[in-house]
Parts: structure tokens; C-alpha cells; sequence
């Protein structure tokens, strides 16, 4: 049978008190809309249809790079059921299951998806409701039931006093017969406290009809938690978080205080990597086995080999460290630097788009971008490839085995050759062959009795003052 997933995302999530679209915001680094989408698509339906209104074309655009899914706009937006009535037309005379879920439900697991598409084909129901039972039920609607079938769902500001009291909650997922589903949605009316069109009232409507509703009731309630403040997002975040510290430390990684540990869904760690406190791996990062990486690290969206150790504080985005490799502590690595195996990157260094060869290494204070560097090269402390001119970016090439002294200056674009010195205090404006030495400071002079003569000059200059 036919599948076709609606996702609800066109309020405005106003307790988020925030100018971004509220299915925008990120839950461990994703965006709740993008999560969802993943679980639909894990059912391979045959159409996705997405209700947009607050900021309907910041959010097609993005999600422009998801092909296939369609858009419609909600406006004005009059509750869920008038929500689900707009997506008609994209629809059309579609038959089948409709699948509709709500884009600020991020924990929403495929099992539970595939367990709601069974129930509702094996029992051929017009409608199948999932639900939960909560401890602490206020704010949702109550499941009502007659005996041990669902009778109607009552919102908690349309709920007695009884009815509160009930802890089975709705979760807004369901799944519908798309025969006849867009009659029915017609008939529900808004006679209730928000002066808004109810989809739960559907329930009530089929029941009424003799038609049959059914539901799958989730093990763990944090399945169908919803998003509307900063505090649920920030807990709905915690919760996918230890989620994957626990799949980490269950496959071999050692996560020395989980708690602090802020690690995306997609993050990859290799076995007997140890990850101090306070540790943050975001986006499609990946760690190799046998790393260490220390308090206050910062990865994102960089792959890093075996056997690698990444001291305190460093930032590291958009790179590629090999094996072997000692990085920081307080280091910088940025836009595509990469840093080959058994090299060095240390204290205060910074890397942009350059490349430091197998077993080169920059201890201390220095900034090279936009270069290429062979191995076996020293870089001394100080040392600053002047990439920019004003106008682009330039290259420098440094070869294997060459040494850089300190506090040395290489204005791009320049070569220093094969094996060959700059000397400390150099500023490098033209290539270096291989095997020499570059210098541009002048023979030093040292001036006898100057500090002496410096502080007579000024005792006497205090005198007259």
C-alpha cells in the first residue's frame, strides 16, 4: 500500500521568543525539522509533504537540498486540522496511508514509525493514534477511552477536572486512511477554547461514524516529547547527547565525564579513544582509535586518524589530521588545514588551508596560511606566512627538510628550497634555493656604556623636572 508522510511546520513556536523559525533550532547540532525528516525517510514513502507558514521561505530554502518534498504553506494558520486540509491539493486523489508527524517531535525512533504503519494496515483503522503515559501529563491532550478502546482526545484547556486526571497523552503522530480523510477533517469544528480546528477531534468524528481508530502506545514517553521553549530544547538535546555518549563508551570509547561531553549524532569515534571533560565533536567529525583529546577541545567537521592527541583548548574546523599527530595545546586548525602523519602543531599555532608535511612540526606562536609544507621541515616560533596582499591570497612553498627560524616573515608567493635555512629575524621576499641560507637582518652593533649613559640622562632630566 501507498505511503505519504505530512510534516507539520508552519507555527511561529512563540515561547521560543526567537526572530529563527522554530523546527530551525538545533537539537545536538541538527536541526529538529532535519531529524525529522530523517525518521520519514526511513519509511521510504512515496511522498513528503511539508505545512509551512511562519517564515515559509527561510525554511524552503534550508531545505532546499532535500529533493522530492513538497511545500504548503499554511496561512492563516487555524489549528492542525486546517493545517492537514491544506496539504489536499498536493495530495490530489492519492491513496493509501498518510503518515503525519510534527516537525518539533525530534526523538520520534523508526521503530515506533514502522510499529504505527502495521498496527494501522493490519487492522485496516481509518486512523491510528500514537500515545504515551506520562507521570506529569498537563499540557497535552488526554486519551479518553471507552473500555480499552479510544473514544475521543480532549485538549487540557477543554478537559474536566476527571480528565486531567487521565495520564495517557496524545502525540499528535498519527496514521490515516487517505480515503475519505479530507471529508472528515471538514467536519471538525472549533468549539473549543482556542477557537481553532483540533485535529484530535477527529477521533471523536470517526468513532462516531462506526469507523475504526486504534493506537500504539510508546515504552518511553521521551519519544514524543514536543520542543516549545529553549529549557525542552535544551533537555530534548541532553537527552540525545547521553544517547550517544552511552552508544560511544558501549563501543570501546572512553568519555571521562559524560555529562560535559557535547557530541553530535553523526560524530564517529574510533575504540580506546579517551575524551576528557568538557570535550565538544559537532557536525560529520570522525576520531580514530587510540586518540586523547583533552579538556576544552572544539572539533567540527574534521577527520582525524589513530593514535592522535589534541591537548587542551585547541579549535579545529573543516580538517584533516593524520596518525600520530600532536596537536596544541591552544592550537588552531581551520579551512581544509591538514596536517600530516607524525607531525607537531603546538602552542598558539594557527593553520589555514596549508598543509604541514609528515613529521614537520611549528611549536610555538606562529600563523601559516595558504601553504604547503614539505616534511621533515622546522618551523620556527614566531613565524608568519603574509598570505594576503590586499587584493588575494597567496601561496608560499616551503620543501622537505628546510628550516625556518624564529620570528621569520615569508611574503606569498615565495619558495624556500630543499634543505634550506632562514635565518631567525628573516623577512623572505624572494625564493630560497635549495640548500641555502636566507638572511635579512643587518650585523648587529653593539653600542659600549649605553645603559649607563641612558640612566645618567635621566637622573639629570628628573633633577630639572
Amino acid at each position: 500500500m501507498d505511503l505519504h508522510v505530512v510534516i507539520l511546520a508552519a507555527g511561529k513556536g512563540t515561547r521560543m521568543k526567537s526572530a529563527r523559525a522554530k523546527v530551525l533550532h538545533r537539537v545536538a547540532g541538527q536541526p529538529l525539522i532535519e531529524r525529522v525528516l530523517a525518521r520519514a525517510a526511513a519509511l521510504d514513502p512515496r511522498s513528503t509533504t511539508l505545512v509551512i507558514g511562519h517564515q515559509a521561505d527561510t525554511l524552503r530554502h534550508a531545505l532546499s537540498r532535500h529533493r522530492g518534498l513538497t511545500f504548503v504553506v499554511q496561512e492563516p494558520q487555524l489549528g492542525t486540522a486546517h493545517a492537514l486540509l491544506t496539504t489536499e491539493s498536493a495530495l490530489g486523489t492519492a491513496a493509501g496511508t498518510l503518515v503525519l508527524l510534527s516537525g518539533d517531535v525530534p526523538l520520534l525512533s523508526v521503530d515506533t514509525l514502522r510499529k504505527l504503519v502495521d498496527r494501522h494496515t493490519s487492522t485496516a483503522a481509518a486512523a491510528t493514534v500514537v500515545t504515551a503515559v506520562v507521570g506529569e501529563p498537563r499540557g497535552y491532550g488526554r486519551v479518553v477511552r471507552s473500555g480499552e478502546r479510544i473514544a475521543r482526545i480532549v485538549e487540557d484547556k477543554d478537559a474536566t477536572s476527571a480528565e486531567r486526571e487521565i495520564r495517557e497523552i496524545n502525540s499528535g503522530i498519527y496514521a490515516f486512511s487517505l480515503e475519505g480523510l479530507f471529508d472528515a477533517v471538514r467536519s471538525v469544528a472549533s468549539a473549543n477554547a482556542q477557537r481553532e480546528y483540533y485535529l484530535p477531534d477527529l477521533v471523536a468524528v470517526y468513532r462516531q461514524r462506526g469507523l475504526g481508530v486504534e493506537t500504539v502506545t510508546v515504552s518511553n514517553p521521551d519519544e514524543i516529547r514536543g520542543i516549545n521553549s529553549r529549557i525542552e530544547l535544551a533537555a530534548v538535546s541532553r537527552i540525545v547527547r547521553d544517547q550517544k555518549t552511552a552508544e560511544l563508551m558501549a563501543a570501546g570509547v572512553t568519555i571521562e565525564d559524560p555529562p560535559t561531553a557535547y557530541i553530535d549524532g553523526d560524530v564517529k569515534v574510533g575504540a580506546d579513544t579517551v575524551i576528557h571533560p568538557g570535550v565538544a565533536l559537532e557536525g560529520r567529525t570522525t576520531i580514530g582509535a587510540g586518540c586523547e583529546i583533552h579538556s576544552g577541545v572544539r572539533i567540527v567537521d574534521s577527520q582525524i586518524g589513530d593514535r592522535v592527541t589534541i591537548f587542551n583548548h585547541c579549535v579545529i574546523t573543516n580538517a584533516r589530521v593524520a596518525d600520530d599527530v600532536k596537536v596544541g595545546p591552544f592550537a588552531h586548525l581551520r579551512n581544509e588545514a591538514d596536517v600530516r602523519a607524525g607531525a607537531r602543531v603546538g602552542n598558539f599555532v594557527e593553520l589555514k588551508k596549508t598543509v604541514l608535511g609528515a613529521g614537520s612540526k611549528s611549536m610555538h606562536l606562529a600563523y601559516l596560511g595558504d601553504a604547503t609544507i614539505g616534511e621533515k621541515v622546522n618551523i620556527g616560533a614566531g613565524t608568519i606566512t603574509c598570505n594576503y596582499d590586499g587584493v588575494t591570497k597567496n601561496q608560499t612553498v616551503i620543501e622537505d627538510g628546510a628550516f625556518v627560524g624564529s620570528d621569520s616573515q615569508l611574503i606569498a608567493p615565495v619558495t624556500v628550497g630543499k634543505g634550506a635555512y632562514v635565518g631567525s629575524g628573516t623577512t623572505v621576499r624572494q625564493d630560497v634555493p635549495p640548500g641555502a641560507l636566507a638572511v635579512s637582518a643587518g650585523k648587529q652593533r653593539n653600542i659600549e656604556h649605553w645603559v649607563e649613559k641612558k640612566a645618567k640622562s635621566e637622573g639629570q632630566k628628573a633633577k630639572v623636572d
